[in-house]
């Protein structure tokens, strides 16, 4: 996928888990843009270790893959702040 639809994707993605989070989140647009593409890479890799699926385009599992790796981000970050 080109870097245009990366952003895209990842826009998409955080905004689903920033929405999916209880807790309020202060990391802006910015934050939830980074989020999103950190996650559909991690999903991708991931996907493609465990269940050999790939994030290659707008697609239902490119976007579950990518929301899995989004959520699994999201709450380490939360564990982290908190130590």
């Amino acid at each position: 996928m080109g870097i245009l639809t990366w952003v895209a994707f990842g826009l998409i993605v955080g905004i689903v888990v920033n929405i999916l989070d209880p807790r309020p989140s202060s990391d802006g647009l910015l934050g939830t843009v980074i989020l999103g593409i950190l996650g559909a890479v991690l999903g991708g890799l991931l996907g493609d270790l465990v269940f050999g699926t790939t994030v290659s385009r707008f697609n239902i599992s490119s976007l579950v893959v990518s929301l899995a790796g989004a959520l699994l981000l999201l709450v380490l970050s939360k564990t982290l702040r908190q130590v």
